[in-house]
């Protein structure tokens, strides 16, 4: 259990964002546990969160990386030092950075046929070539994150893949369309869904990716799991692949902020924050309410929580508590780990958080950026 007044007396300045190394430990060993029982290869999804505190602790429990471009491959590379593989899947391949990008790479799933026309004649040959396959399956209200939306830009449309001889070409196929799935049901509909299409053809390809989008730690039963990965690996004697990233470090990550303001507009209390949407931009770019550890929904007190920018929409969202906030109360944002700092950035000047990382309730710090990075990022090279 996270001890949360530990981290806000660990915490000397904010705003901060803490990595529990516990959590992930335990996200991790959930992943090694279920692959002792079914024998799929686990690949750690860079695009959540790339902090050599999170790869480091990562790299005994996984069997590799997926990324998504070259400087997301030039980093699993240094990390892995030859001791894993790197799957790669994007939709855009620049023609500039390929012969880079294939010295580092071990497999690869085109986007699309034309991506694959283009490329696969310059792929080395110890390159495992595959293709994204979109399964026109969707599971998410939110056109946003769906990678089966109309239109979408992800993957080889299924009909146009079964209409043509390309599956005969390639050595594997990835599919992604879960996003924070709480059961299996997508994944289980998307493996019928390729079955009725490809049938005893799925045996001639030595791997399947599931891609990610499964929250393991919140999935109580892992038995349809397991035996539809034994089922994949029985029928074809294929290799299976998850490539997890909010399951490793989405519960693992935490904002500690601080209240500089309060006042009253229009009869509601609002609070300015020392963080803002700069430092999880998905709040604002979903319009998503992100969790809070002070907050108590029978609290008599409420108020607006925004972020210290100019952005108007710089919003929290509103929340009770039991006592009326302070100038200079910490408070915690939870559940931030995947997707956060990583999209983080300095609008208005503010700077990026300082990093921490907690063990054992033990906080130490292990970035901090300066004046010097943000003015290094707006001036000409030197």
């Amino acid at each position: 259990m996270m001890n949360y007044q530990a981290i806000k007396n660990g915490i000397k300045s904010s705003p901060a964002f803490v990595l529990d190394e516990t959590e992930v430990i335990k996200n991790l060993k959930i992943l090694a546990g279920l692959r002792n029982q079914c024998g799929y290869k686990i690949l750690y999804s860079l695009k959540a969160l790339p902090l050599s505190a999170v790869t480091e602790i990562a790299k005994p429990f996984v069997d590799g990386f997926s990324v998504s471009s070259l400087f997301e491959a030039r980093l699993a590379d240094e990390i892995l030092a030859g001791q894993g593989s790197i799957h790669l899947t994007t939709p855009g391949i620049r023609q500039d950075e390929w012969e880079d990008m294939t010295r580092l790479i071990t497999h690869i799933s085109f986007n699309s046929i034309t991506q694959y026309q283009r490329f696969a004649t310059a792929t080395q040959a110890q390159i495992s070539i595959g293709l994204r396959v979109n399964p026109k399956l969707s599971f998410l209200n939110d056109n946003r994150f769906d990678p089966c939306r109309q239109n979408s830009k992800l993957g080889v449309d299924i009909d146009d893949l079964w209409q043509s001889s390309y599956l005969d070409q390639v050595k594997g196929l990835h599919f992604h369309n879960a996003f924070s799935a709480t059961d299996f049901t997508p994944l289980i509909k998307t493996i019928e869904k390729l079955r009725s299409y490809f049938g005893k053809n799925l045996a001639q390809l030595d791997w399947l990716n599931l891609g990610g989008g499964y929250l393991f730690e919140e999935i109580e039963d892992y038995s349809p799991f397991i035996e539809l990965v034994n089922k994949l690996k029985n029928d074809f004697a294929i290799e299976v692949y998850i490539e997890p990233g909010k399951a490793v470090v989405g519960n693992a990550g935490y904002i500690v902020t601080t209240v500089l303001d309060s006042f009253m507009s229009d009869g509601k209390n609002i609070v300015i924050l020392d963080t803002s949407v700069n430092h999880n931009p998905e709040v604002f770019e979903y319009q998503r309410q992100p969790e809070l550890h002070e907050r108590d929904s029978s609290g008599q007190y409420s108020a607006i929580l925004a972020g210290c920018t100019c952005l108007a929409g710089d919003v929290f969202g509103e929340y009770r508590f039991k006592e009326p906030l302070q100038t200079g109360d910490k408070l915690i944002f939870k559940n931030i780990g995947a997707y956060s700092l990583i999209k983080a950035n300095r609008f208005n000047g503010y700077n990026l958080p300082d990093i921490y990382v907690c063990k054992s309730a033990q906080t130490t710090k292990i970035k901090q950026y300066t004046y010097q990075d943000y003015r290094r990022q707006w001036l000409p090279d030197e």
